[in-house]
Formats: structure tokens, C-alpha cells, sequence
């Protein structure tokens, strides 16, 4: 699914080059759950930029699905990330006047997926995450775990082969992170492709695969 060769990505700062990646080799293959794990500063935000196709690296090559995308800009790019990867964030980046539901649909309606099969895959991915009695309440009725699943749906929907999950307990507490936690696992147990990324030792744990970063490098 992500095949990732002498990755680096530099930034100047003044006279200095930056390493924010140096030479990473990374490969996840199809229905694996992957943590990628660092302290602040060590890359792994980086990295989940240029996997998400938010960013481009400077140096390497990075395959996702069979296409290389190192070198795509602009259109390409945010194709790839429409059909590909499904994105899980951990502030829940919901529309506070829509319903849960059409959270859950309105990326469906920007990809223009025709009316029936678009309401029909809403109300699947809400099934899946277990709040189909919840599609017509609004965010601000839900709780912050809840919200979170909603996003969950709103990512998965539209059935795309990779969920990149950026701290998604992040702004939780442990009961509520939990089940999001579950949820993840679930999806990938039903053949999703998931890399989360996390600080939360004991998040990465629940992965199937630890992949550990410092200074830019892949432990």
C-alpha cells in the first residue's frame, strides 16, 4: 500500500539546511494497522504530510497504491487524496450547523458520487462506527467521542483504501479514546488499511506495528 525509499524533506532556516526527514524507508502493506510514533520534532508530523499527500518531499520516492505521487502538485495531488486516503484528525473538523449525517455526506456530494449511492454509503459508514440512532443530531449534541466517530464515518464513506488517523484521542479522555481506539481496530480487522499517528505510547501498542522516528529517521 506505501512504499517509501530515501524519503528527506529540507527546509532552510537562514544559512542552515533543516532535516525534518532524512533518508526514510518505510513499507505498509495492505490491511496492516501501523503506528508511527515520535516526540514532538522528530519528523512523524512530517512524514503523515507527505504520506496524506499535504506535502511533497525534497529527495526520494514514495509509491502509494501502485502511483507515484513524489512528484505530483497541485490537481494530481489532491486527486489522489480525494480517492485514496481517508483522513481522521484530532480536532474533529465537523460543520457545526449540519447533522451528523451530512457531515458524513458532504464529501461524498465534492467527489459528486450520485444521490442514492451517496446515502447509502453515509448511512454504512455510520452503522460501522455505531451511531446510526444519532445521524440526525447535530455536533453540539454529541459527545467529544461521538464526534470523533462521526469523523471516522465522514473518512471512511466513501471506501478508501488508506485511513490516516493524526492523533484522533488526542483531545478525548481514556473512555472516549478508547472507542475510538476500538473503532480503528475494527475497520481494520474488516480489511482498511490504517496508519495512526501518535505520541500515546500506549495508543501505538493497540497497532498490529510500531514504527518508531527520531530526528527524522526511522528507528
Amino acid at each position: 500500500m506505501i512504499k517509501i525509499r530515501n524519503l528527506s524533506k529540507k527546509y532552510r532556516m537562514g544559512e542552515d539546511e533543516i532535516f525534518a526527514l532524512d533518508g526514510v524507508n518505510l513499507d505498509i502493506h495492505e490491511g496492516e494497522f501501523v503506528s508511527v510514533t515520535g516526540v514532538s520534532g522528530s519528523g512523524k508530523s512530517t512524514l503523515m504530510n507527505i504520506i496524506g499527500c499535504l506535502d511533497a518531499p525534497t529527495e526520494g520516492d514514495y509509491v502509494l497504491d501502485g502511483e507515484s505521487v513524489s512528484e505530483m502538485t497541485g490537481k494530481r495531488l489532491a486527486r489522489v487524496r480525494n480517492l485514496k486516503i481517508g483522513f481522521i484528525f484530532q480536532g474533529f473538523n465537523l460543520i457545526p450547523t449540519l447533522t451528523a449525517r451530512e457531515n458524513v455526506l458532504l464529501p461524498l456530494i465534492y467527489r459528486k458520487t450520485p444521490p442514492r449511492l451517496r446515502e447509502r454509503l453515509a448511512d454504512e459508514a455510520l452503522e460501522l462506527v455505531g451511531l446510526s440512532e444519532r445521524a440526525r443530531h447535530r455536533p453540539f449534541q454529541l459527545s467529544g467521542g461521538q464526534q470523533q466517530r462521526v469523523a471516522i464515518a465522514r473518512a471512511i464513506a466513501a471506501k478508501p483504501p488508506l485511513i490516516l488517523a493524526d492523533e484522533p484521542c488526542g483531545s478525548l479522555d481514556s473512555k472516549a479514546g478508547l472507542l475510538v481506539m476500538r473503532t480503528l481496530s475494527d475497520l481494520n480487522a474488516a480489511g482498511r488499511t490504517v496508519v495512526l499517528i501518535t505520541h500515546d505510547e500506549k495508543a501505538a501498542r493497540r497497532a498490529d506495528r510500531v514504527v518508531r522516528i527520531m530526528d527524522g529517521r526511522v528507528l
